[in-house]
């Protein structure tokens, strides 16, 4: 009753005061692009700038707060999604129940907008009607209209606000599977106030423990904490839980946070035990039950995660190449029957599943014999490489029309190409080149997925894999059993021609790619490897000039290019690369530049006892998105000016070759792959932080930023 007296006093003094008053809020809406397609989702942010010693409050303003409020008006089209709100303040009062949680100087409340699939190009506007309470001493309730103009149109392009946005981001919670919470009851209610026990494994400073509970209308969650000993590695917390009507909850949702200098918060939402510490003495925390609460819940988030992490692997660079080809089947099956579009879609999809399941299965034997695994491993095994190289090549040559792929007899049109063409196979061999080409690459979800499986069963590894392999397929098979979507792409002609020969180009790029990694396995002779591909370019040109095309002496043209392949085979691959002989000695191979040392622990250590702030840069030569993203915005001229201000100890982790070493160290920080970059405080004894994946959408001049803004956050 105290409480909604307050409140109601609070009311109306807002009330009272004079409508001409000026706010002491300001809101703006910010959009993360200017330009999107149809079908995108853009975030959009709302930012509320409060003058100093004011504030607004959090999803649950607590003892005597109102949660900001958005109402928007957008055009037919738009979608808005949920509130994602950063991690706020508590505001302790004398009076525990008045006890608020809030935002001080600036907040950004971003939302995700949707835009439909068939929206129109053009100009949208999108309004919406901000409301807040803020407080000082007294509080008075603000309101402003905000608005954004955003274009539809054929590409998506990041907009200036973009790298705020990116910034509020990384200030959300994150989620609390990793932590592993558990909540239940310590015992028997006592009229309507029940002690709640809260735990979670530690993970960095484990200092200012505490829990922010979501709002309720049927239980409250006292304010005041009580701290209990840790056990087993896991922060214990004591809460008071006060019914209002109804039963006793069966869950408990909210925020953790830990850690006073760099706060650290987690997004739970866990059934409540019914507990067996009825008889405990107070202090004492509860029991350790093996598996207790969501394993499942866990399990079903990195299933998604692995579903996206997939998903998003369709527009990562090392994969851009087969999309392409993918798109030009697509416009050759527009004219098709329905029923054979989706049977070459689900074909495709089967090839990519069936690859997954073999990269399964690699990383299962590879278990079972007692060695560490990992994301791309088969990108340490040279012969594979030589072999992808010599594939991808002969793709790109099918592509420029050097010879035709055709396993019917008769030489196929514009779009008859290996992986394009009208066929299963065809379709079966685009999904496994789309995994292969996939590997290199990790994505935003899928290294904290793929980091989960590594740790698993066989089964659940396998699971996970076949999850990443159906978030790659599934635009693909979904179109495909769509085909009045396809009615929208371009229709066969010429065109197509010209746009495969097009397509030979990132192809014969990725191949580049691929050979910049063979010298760190043969050294010089690397080159003989180029030479191979040119002897089998010109047999690629003499089979399709001359038997696939030719009217006479096909026998002569034959005998010629099995002539020149297998004496390219000997001379080339096998007496002068010797490619079954890689050089098998350091498993370093990233040459470290000025500053930069090789990656150790004791190094790390060592650094870290002297005071300094340190970073660390796991990469790798076939890590298109360690070489094209990390790697630039760590040359960034401000991420150089930090570092050396700071006296950093920079390191860099080569892991090539899969060094067992880094294997541990990434799978210790929750990852199966690269890139990762660590930075730790010039404090030793505390953790690292983790920095988020790159974003293929983002520039690395925004990858610059985070590794900034985690430097600064080091040497407080």
């Amino acid at each position: 009753m105290k409480r909604l007296a307050i409140i109601l006093g609070l009311a109306g003094l807002c009330l009272a005061s004079p409508a001409a008053e000026p706010a002491h809020t300001r809101a703006r809406l910010l959009l993360a692009a200017e330009t999107v397609r149809p079908g995108d989702t853009v975030l959009a942010g709302v930012e509320l700038q409060m003058d100093e010693h004011w504030h607004t409050y959090w999803r649950n303003g607590g003892g005597a707060g109102v949660a900001t409020k958005i109402e928007w008006q957008l055009p037919q089209g738009v979608t808005a999604g949920q509130i994602q709100w950063p991690t706020p303040k508590k505001l302790v009062d004398k009076d525990p129940s008045l006890t608020t949680y809030v935002y001080e100087n600036e907040v950004v409340l971003l939302v995700p907008l949707k835009i439909d699939a068939k929206a129109q190009p053009g100009r949208l506007d999108l309004k919406a009607k901000v409301s807040w309470l803020e407080c000082a001493v007294e509080c008075v309730p603000g309101d402003s209209e905000v608005e954004a103009a955003l274009t539809v149109g054929n590409e998506t392009k990041a907009s200036k606000e973009a790298e705020l946005l990116a910034q509020w981001q990384k200030k959300m919670p994150r989620q609390g599977e990793a932590i592993s919470p558990r909540a239940s009851w310590e015992k028997a209610a006592t009229k309507d106030l029940r002690p709640l026990l809260l735990e979670w494994k530690a993970e960095g400073p484990t200092d200012n423990a505490d829990f922010y509970p979501d709002g309720s209308e049927q239980f409250e969650v006292s304010s005041v904490t009580e701290r209990l000993p840790e056990q087993d590695g896991k922060i214990r917390l004591r809460k008071e839980a006060r019914k209002i009507e109804g039963d006793w909850p069966k869950e408990l949702s909210g925020l953790v946070v830990q850690g006073a200098k760099e706060q650290v918060a987690y997004e739970i939402r866990v059934p409540i035990e019914s507990g067996n510490a009825s008889a405990a003495p107070p202090g004492a925390g509860p029991k350790t039950v093996s598996g207790a609460l969501g394993p499942t819940k866990s399990l079903w988030q990195m299933l998604l995660y692995a579903f996206l992490g997939g998903l998003i692997l369709n527009v990562m660079p090392c994969v851009l190449p087969v999309i392409a080809l993918k798109i030009l089947g697509f416009v050759s099956q527009a004219k098709d029957a329905p029923g054979r579009v989706r049977k070459l879609g689900l074909i495709y999809g089967l090839g990519v599943l069936v690859s997954f399941l073999a990269l399964a299965g690699l990383i299962i034997a590879v278990k079972a014999a007692g060695h560490k695994a990992g994301w791309g491993m088969q990108f340490g095994n040279p012969p594979f490489l030589i072999v992808l190289i010599v594939l991808v090549t002969l793709v790109a040559l099918n592509l420029f029309g050097l010879f035709e792929v055709n396993l019917s007899g008769n030489v196929m049109g514009a779009a008859g190409t290996l992986a394009s063409k009208h066929g299963a196979a065809g379709a079966f061999f685009n999904g496994v080149l789309a995994t292969i080409l996939a590997t290199p690459c990790t994505a935003p979800f899928l290294s904290i997925a793929l980091g989960f499986a590594l740790a698993q069963t066989p089964a659940l590894i396998a699971l996970m894999f076949l999850t990443v392999g159906l978030g790659l397929a599934f635009p693909y098979v979904v179109l495909s059993w769509h085909p009045a979507w396809l009615k929208f792409l371009p229709k066969p002609g010429v065109w197509m021609e010209r746009f495969k020969i097009a397509l030979g180009f990132p192809m014969l790029a990725t191949a580049v790619w691929l050979f910049s990694i063979i010298p760190v396995y043969y050294g010089e002779r690397a080159w003989w490897l180029g030479m191979f591909l040119v002897i089998l370019a010109l047999v690629a040109w003499i089979f399709g000039t001359f038997i696939q095309r030719g009217q006479s002496r096909r026998s002569v043209a034959a005998f010629i290019a099995l002539a020149l392949l297998a004496g390219g085979y000997a001379w080339a691959l096998e007496s002068k690369l010797k490619w079954r002989a890689p050089d098998t000695g350091d498993t370093r191979s990233v040459a470290t530049e000025g500053s930069w040392q090789r990656w150790s622990p004791e190094a790390v250590a060592k650094a870290r006892a002297q005071g300094r702030p340190v970073l660390v840069d796991f990469t790798a030569k076939w890590c298109l998105t360690c070489n094209a993203i990390v790697k630039p915005a760590l040359e960034n001229d401000e991420v150089k000016k930090k570092l050396e201000a700071a006296n950093s100890a920079v390191f860099i982790g080569d892991y090539t070759k899969f060094p067992n070493d880094i294997t541990e160290e990434l799978g210790r920080h929750g990852r199966a792959g690269v890139p990762l970059v660590l930075v730790y405080s010039k404090n030793p004894n505390e953790e690292a932080q983790v920095l988020p994946d790159p974003s293929p959408l983002l520039p690395p001049s925004s990858y610059s930023r985070i590794i900034v803004e985690a430097l600064d956050r080091a040497v407080r």
